[in-house]
């Protein structure tokens, strides 16, 4: 039994020993492409306030046509409401062609606005309803809730489904 114990612990160490080495990883990228636990959030030890960008992955097939939302990271208390003003940092990525077309992190700012009041797209005011402080979600927005038909050239052609990894930092 105690040979057992021994062994066990070792073995204990000895992983979290080889957890520690070898490259310097972003786990944030892990929240973000890891599926969702029983729970509807991704296994993440680090906080969604991260400095680090996540790298946003476009699901396989058609894009949805209603507004798709998944939380990756649950946080901790007050759920943000309509009319609420918020500080959140992003990344946004076309569907169609897999590549980003915006974020908050490169410009080291994050994004302020009051929800619920037509300050962004549709998706956005109806998609973070809910999000609480610490909190990452996933926003798949079709394009009648984003900008529709006439896009956001150059960035955004017409009609197109927008994916967005959105961090709620505050609600001020």
């Amino acid at each position: 039994m105690r040979t057992r114990y021994l062994i066990a612990c070792g073995l204990a160490a000895l992983s979290m020993t080889a957890a520690g080495c070898g490259e310097d990883v972003d786990t944030a990228t892990f929240a973000v492409e890891a599926p969702p636990a029983s729970d509807g959030a991704a296994a993440s030890e680090e906080p969604a306030a991260s400095a680090k960008k996540p790298k946003v992955t476009v699901p396989k097939g058609p894009a949805p046509k209603k507004l798709q939302i998944r939380d990756l990271k649950t946080g901790t208390g007050k759920a943000v409401k309509s009319g609420d003003d918020v500080s959140m940092n992003y990344v946004g990525v076309a569907y169609s062609t897999k590549k980003e077309f915006d974020n908050s992190y490169d410009r080291g700012q994050p994004f302020e606005f009051t929800l619920g009041q037509g300050q962004v797209i549709a998706g956005w005011d109806e998609g973070i309803v809910g999000m609480k402080v610490g909190g990452r979600r996933e926003l798949i927005i079709p394009p009648a809730q984003a900008y529709g038909a006439q896009g956001q050239p150059p960035t955004i052609k017409p009609n197109e489904t927008l994916v967005f990894v959105v961090d709620l930092l505050a609600i001020n």
